[in-house]
């Protein structure tokens, strides 16, 4: 997921700021954490971080200050919720590689649905953030079972329970899940099954190749 979004996307694209974003605050919450313990290490490692601009060490700058942005009611769960699908996908294909593999999950309208809707607003992507947790080259979200399923195609099922709003909020949900081999080809650029040539990136790709060239 990491990877996918600082190599693959466009130096400015959202996605890719915003994965920049978390890292750094990861590390400040890190360094901080273990600065009582590791002193000189903390220091070492903060004096080296690229994008500070002050020259006050680690103990100079204050304990943890998290941002309350960071908490957003919902996302912990959906997170969850996508990753106990992902889960039940990694768990059909039996080891082999998720890349190859395009997943359809099925969840009648409900919290779930909306949590899930929530990390993918097209029904069908290789780009959002619910494809990025499953692994797959593509992710199509659906309220309803599809009215023909490949043979070839793997099913899951499985439950997940929502717990929100410190328990005021529970709803226990029903999921599919279908994997079935992609029949697109393997992206040069970005590795994933969505190029119609093996010698041609996909189409996200050349999106971003052709915004590169622009802007030199």
């Amino acid at each position: 997921l990491l990877s996918c979004r600082l190599y693959c996307e466009e130096a400015k694209d959202p996605k890719r700021r915003s994965c920049q974003t978390v890292l750094a605050e990861a590390l400040d919450i890190v360094v901080r954490s273990f600065a009582p313990i590791l002193p000189h290490l903390a220091e070492e490692v903060f004096q080296y971080i690229p994008y500070r601009k002050d020259s006050e060490g680690v103990f100079r700058t204050g304990w943890i200050n998290a941002s309350s942005a960071w908490k957003k009611p919902g996302i912990e769960e959906a997170i969850e919720g996508a990753c106990a699908m992902r889960d039940s996908f990694l768990g059909s294909i039996s080891g082999k590689n998720a890349l190859e593999y395009e997943v359809i999950i099925v969840i009648e309208p409900g919290l779930l649905f909306e949590l899930m809707e929530a990390l993918q607003a097209e029904e069908t992507s290789s780009v959002s953030q619910l494809n990025e947790i499953m692994m797959a080259s593509q992710t199509t979200l659906l309220s309803e079972f599809p009215k023909e399923t490949p043979s070839d195609a793997n099913i899951t099922k499985g439950t997940f329970l929502i717990n929100l709003e410190g328990g005021d909020i529970c709803e226990q949900s029903s999921y599919k899940v279908i994997a079935r081999p992609v029949a697109k080809a393997k992206c040069p650029r970005c590795r994933r099954y969505t190029a119609e040539s093996s010698s041609t990136p996909c189409p996200r790709c050349l999106q971003v190749l052709a915004a590169g060239k622009g802007s030199t």
